[in-house]
């Protein structure tokens, strides 16, 4: 570890806490409830918030100070929200709008659809209007994990989706997202965006702060927050940030404060 204090530690949520759209592990929880005694942390990610309560919310036992040690951002920090003593509420929402969500929805379905990758049989709705972010899910927000990870194992395809609907949309972001997902937001918005506004929101200088996440690669959606320059750990799923948070991250917090 280093000797710069950690103030705050941020974590993307899907294949980094708990499996894609999938509940914390027990293992997970209770180490997020330990670090929550000892730091502020926060869960930044693409997915919406219904999706932070079910996988994350409902799965923590928090007492009053810990929920205010704890800070959401769903859809890459375009959303903000912290407990105010009773329950999560939105500080902010950058909502797209209607010109941007309505051009963003139809150039994802044509485009989908030209390139062959409009999957008739889903598990649920393959376009989601998310308010400040617009997600193009291949096989429906439900989609079994095993099923995700199969349909485009390189990122190939969704590549592909990503580059034919950022030449008509050049004035929206246009990133990919999870195992198979699309995502549209306003100009210049990724999890770096989200981090900066973190530390305009909390206070803690980035250098302060550590991020873990599992697509720290090149192309990755965590990718923006390595090159943003913040303290970064990667993972390869949740048993990766169990063991870190359990052999490395908790112990050292626990030896900088005796």
């Amino acid at each position: 570890m280093t000797d710069a204090p950690i103030d705050l530690v941020a974590f993307d949520l899907d294949d980094t806490l708990a499996p894609s759209k999938s509940p914390l592990p027990p293992q997970v929880a209770q180490l997020l409830t330990a670090l929550l005694e000892r730091t502020q942390v926060c869960v930044i990610s693409g997915g919406q918030y219904q999706q932070f309560r079910d996988q994350v919310l409902e799965r923590l036992d928090l007492d009053d100070d810990a929920a205010r040690r704890l800070h959401l951002m769903p859809t890459c920090g375009t959303q903000y929200f912290t407990w105010d003593g009773e329950t999560f509420t939105t500080v902010y929402a950058r909502t797209l709008t209607a010109d941007e969500r309505d051009r963003a929805m139809r150039a994802l379905e044509e485009q989908a659809k030209a390139l062959g990758l409009w999957e008739t049989e889903t598990w649920g709705p393959v376009l989601e209007d998310r308010g400040s972010q617009i997600t193009f899910s291949a096989l429906g927000q439900a989609a079994p994990v095993d099923a995700k990870a199969a349909w485009d194992p390189t990122g190939e395809r969704k590549g592909r989706l990503r580059d034919a609907v950022a030449a008509l949309l050049p004035d929206l972001e246009v990133r990919s997202g999870g195992s198979t997902s699309v995502d549209i937001t306003r100009r210049g918005v990724d999890k770096a965006y989200g981090m900066k506004a973190l530390e305009e929101q909390t206070g803690v200088p980035l250098a302060n702060m550590v991020f873990v996440g599992d697509r720290l690669d090149e192309g990755g959606n965590d990718r923006p927050v390595l090159d943003l320059g913040v303290r970064c750990h990667a993972v390869g799923g949740w048993e990766d940030t169990a063991d870190y948070l359990a052999e490395t991250l908790i112990p050292y917090l626990d030896s900088a404060r005796s």
